[in-house]
């Protein structure tokens, strides 16, 4: 009898393990935009170096954890200029001191099958802040080189004076303090490239 109940709970641990997934963050295919007012208008950029892994459970989302680093030296406005000085300035990135911002989950809040809400800690200029935002699962399936990939889509807001950026200190500078963040990741079930920061 206690063959029986100790295979039946093997087996059952292997079923429930069996639904979590695990996806690499596909550095090529992944992205974290932004968009930011500048003067009377808006300005948007990217950070394409993003990196981490999402653990899925397709069955329940709330089971779910996400650990992402972002590289801000990778920063994107398609002006050289411009993405030098928000690198390099104090009051901006300060790329030299913070070189990379983080994510990671504390709590993911199923609202359906497909998407949810996402909990956890944004550390970002030296500072961590705990953040939520919505997010959606894309879809699943085979890519033409024989893996299987995910996608995964969030949007959240963010403010500057909240993680020390300087400009957010002169409320009607150039510059505005909400930063609109778009979360678009492409993930790689079981992805070899992925390497832990």
């Amino acid at each position: 009898m206690k063959k029986t109940a100790s295979l039946f709970l093997l087996l059952w641990a292997g079923i429930a393990a069996a639904d979590v997934e695990i996806y690499g963050i596909d550095n090529s295919h992944s992205f974290a935009n932004f968009t930011i007012r500048h003067v009377v208008s808006r300005t948007t950029g990217t950070f394409p170096d993003v990196k981490g892994k999402i653990t899925i459970d397709r069955s329940d989302l709330s089971k779910s954890s996400v650990e992402a680093r972002i590289n801000v030296l990778s920063v994107n406005t398609s002006h050289a200029k411009r993405d030098e000085h928000i690198r390099e300035k104090p009051d901006y990135l300060d790329a030299g001191k913070f070189g990379k911002m983080t994510f990671v989950s504390t709590k993911v809040e199923a609202r359906g099958k497909d998407e949810g809400v996402i909990t956890g800690n944004l550390t970002l200029h030296g500072v961590t802040r705990e953040i939520s935002f919505p997010f959606r699962v894309l879809g699943f399936g085979p890519d033409p080189w024989g893996g299987q990939r995910a996608g995964f889509e969030g949007h959240t807001a963010i403010k500057a004076a909240d993680y020390g950026f300087g400009w957010a200190a002169e409320p009607n500078g150039p510059v505005g303090n909400e930063i609109e963040i778009a979360l678009f990741i492409e993930g790689v079930k079981n992805s070899p490239d992925f390497k832990p920061w």
